[in-house]
């Protein structure tokens, strides 16, 4: 990760990105907005903060999948997350 990259974010907001970055229903562009980095900004951190198996697991998790790219996903869908996935337990 870049050392300006890695100097602007905290422990907990690289913790919540990376929990972002391996939900499924959380867009790449629902990132950005949040964090102000790129998709290939979070592919460079992804492999940063994880081992390499679980990073390559994840690359191709998300490589061309529909929920991860917002273009692709259909119109209908308005959210980046499931509504009941953050309640309060």
């Amino acid at each position: 990760m870049s050392k300006l990259l890695k100097h602007s974010l905290s422990e907990a907001d690289i913790s919540r990105l990376i929990e972002m970055a391996w939900e499924d229903r959380t867009p790449f562009d629902a990132i950005q907005k949040t964090f102000d980095l790129s998709e290939s900004q979070v592919i460079e951190l992804m492999r940063s903060q994880l081992k390499r198996s679980s990073f390559e697991l994840w690359r191709k998790r998300v490589t061309g999948r529909v929920t991860k790219h917002a273009e692709l996903r259909s119109k209908e869908v308005q959210r980046a997350y499931c509504p009941t996935q953050y309640k309060p337990k």
